[in-house]
This record gives structure tokens, C-alpha cells and sequence, in this order.
């Protein structure tokens, strides 16, 4: 048996097994706890009846086009394949479709992480837009690595407008990410 329940500070010094893992992005203490400060409902984890955090999923509200997004989402590898990211990416939608009546959800998603975005196109979200060079190559002399930007409308987009694919290419510039 899991279950979903808010991410704690305390939490930060346990969730090292879904954490640590070449795909997730890894931040500072202080990121994480910023998130949790302004945006507590966005943040959850899934622990097991021991107590165990086998997942967590962060994001956030923003935007003038409000909408959810989703900032890290991971499971730890002994608890994938179960449906535990469905679990946590429908609860980040139920938020932002009922708490911040949003108009679309969107993430990022390295354009390697095939598994990823295979899941994603299975819980409806579709490919807006290529970021170029999102990623920053993992190690030095590594190249950068583009993002696919994937979005899912709520129920407040009834015309779907947020997610009608433009088929351009866009930069982030640094002062674009925070």
C-alpha cells in the first residue's frame, strides 16, 4: 500500500532513493525549500506503509496564461513500472485544475528520455515546442541537450488553444529559468 501526501522539509534528508538517478535533476537544499514555501500544494511525495518515499513530484504555479508545471518528478527505480508517476502527475493536474483553475499543465523532458515521453504521450500530454539546449551537458566537454516543452490542457482550456503545436525552436536564455 503507498499513498500521496505533502513533501516535508524534513523530507529532503530522506528521499535520496528516488533522487539519486542520472535522469533526475538534482538542486540545493534552498531551491527545494523555496518550492515548498510558495508553492506547498505542488509538492508530494509517495511513501510506502513503512514509511519509505518511493517518488516525489515538484512544481509549481506561474505564469499570466496561469498554468501548473511541473518541475521534477521521479521514482525511485525498485518502485517503477506500478503507476506511482500517473499517482503523482495526477495529483500536481487536480491542483492545478481545482486549486489555480490553470489552463494547461506543461513539463520538460530531455528529447533522449524516450521512456519518459512515451509515458507522458500516454497520460495526454503532446510535444508545444524543442528547447534548444535546455540541459546543460552532465559533465564538462559534454554537450548541451535540448527539452521537448509537453503540455496537457485542463478543463478550463475547453478550445485546447494552449496546447496547438507551433513547430518552432526556442533558446532559454538564463534569465528565463528560476
Amino acid at each position: 500500500m503507498s499513498s500521496v501526501r505533502p513533501f516535508h522539509a524534513l523530507d529532503l534528508f530522506r528521499f535520496n532513493a528516488a533522487n539519486l538517478d542520472p535522469l533526475t535533476e538534482n538542486y540545493d537544499i534552498s531551491f527545494y525549500l523555496n518550492y515548498l514555501a510558495r508553492w506547498p500544494t505542488y509538492f508530494c511525495a509517495m511513501e510506502n506503509a513503512s514509511g519509505r518515499i518511493m517518488g516525489y513530484i515538484m512544481g509549481k504555479a506561474e505564469g499570466s496564461y496561469w498554468h501548473g508545471h511541473v518541475t521534477a518528478l521521479t521514482v525511485a527505480p525498485n518502485y517503477r513500472r506500478l503507476g506511482l508517476a500517473k499517482t503523482l502527475m495526477d495529483e500536481l493536474e487536480r491542483v492545478t485544475d481545482t486549486l489555480y483553475k490553470g489552463h494547461f499543465v506543461d513539463l520538460y523532458v530531455r528529447v533522449s528520455n524516450e521512456i519518459a515521453i512515451g509515458m507522458y504521450e500516454r497520460l495526454g500530454y503532446s510535444v508545444y515546442r524543442r528547447v534548444v539546449d535546455y540541459y546543460s551537458g552532465s559533465r564538462p566537454g559534454e554537450p548541451d541537450e535540448d527539452a521537448f516543452d509537453m503540455r496537457k490542457p485542463m478543463k478550463r482550456d475547453k478550445k485546447r488553444e494552449s496546447v496547438r503545436e507551433n513547430g518552432r525552436n526556442f533558446r532559454v536564455l538564463p534569465e528565463d529559468v528560476y
